[in-house]
Formats: C-alpha cells, sequence, structure tokens
C-alpha cells in the first residue's frame, strides 16, 4: 500500500494506493487518516485537518468467497423489515466506490463528527 503525503494549506492530503490490496486494508487506513491518530495532535474531540484519497479503487483485490458471502443488514423498524444486501449487488448497482464508503464508514465512530469526517474522504478509479 503506497500512501502519499503533501501539505496543501493547512490542510494534510493523503492519497492512498489501492490497487492490490484488501477491501478492510484499505478501508482501515482511510479511516486511520480521518480520525488524525497518526497525527501527534490527535484530539479525538476534534476535526483533524486531513484529506484523504483512495485511488486505483477499481484494482481492489477481493474473493469470490467475500464478494458472495458479505451481506450488509438494516432493519425498518417495521415487523418483516429486516432488509439485507449482499455486496455483490451493491457493487454492481453502486460501484466499489460505494463499497469502500461503506466500509470507512463502519470503522468511524458514531458521534456528530461523523459527516464532517466523512465529506473529507473522496475515491477515485
Amino acid at each position: 500500500m503506497t500512501i502519499t503525503k503533501t501539505q496543501k494549506g493547512d490542510r494534510t492530503h493523503y492519497a492512498i494506493d489501492a490497487s492490490g490490496q484488501s477491501l478492510g486494508r484499505v478501508a482501515s487506513e482511510a479511516a486511520s487518516r480521518l480520525l488524525g491518530k497518526h497525527s501527534p495532535q490527535f484530539m479525538k474531540n476534534e476535526v483533524s485537518e486531513v484529506e484523504v484519497t483512495i485511488e486505483n479503487a477499481n484494482a481492489l483485490v477481493m474473493t469470490e468467497k467475500r464478494i458472495k458471502g458479505k451481506e450488509y443488514a438494516r432493519y425498518t423498524g417495521y415487523p418483516g423489515g429486516l432488509r439485507i444486501t449482499p455486496l455483490a449487488r451493491l457493487i454492481e448497482k453502486n460501484g466499489v466506490r460505494a463499497a469502500i464508503e461503506k466500509a470507512v464508514d463502519g470503522m468511524i465512530p458514531r458521534n456528530k463528527l461523523r459527516r464532517e469526517r466523512m465529506k473529507r474522504l473522496t475515491i477515485t478509479d
């Protein structure tokens, strides 16, 4: 995994090359950078001044077992309202970008800073 660090004004920009890497490894590295865990000025109650770009998203390595076996579940709140979406259908419908966003989003803490942190993530093909 290649991580390139550049400075743009007051924000630090990280570019992660996803070619040949698994979904989880790329997502965990991106989530760690978005949270600011790598920085000595880390404060968990503030959004760090970073931007993360994941490049070559289509070159991710995902096994057939992972694509067929991974399922995302959500509940509507009504009886019988469990909705299950397989990873294969998510990729077919929305592309690899949606799978990466969902993986990184699951690694960010569920608080008021989550939306602002996710805005600083960009994914390119």
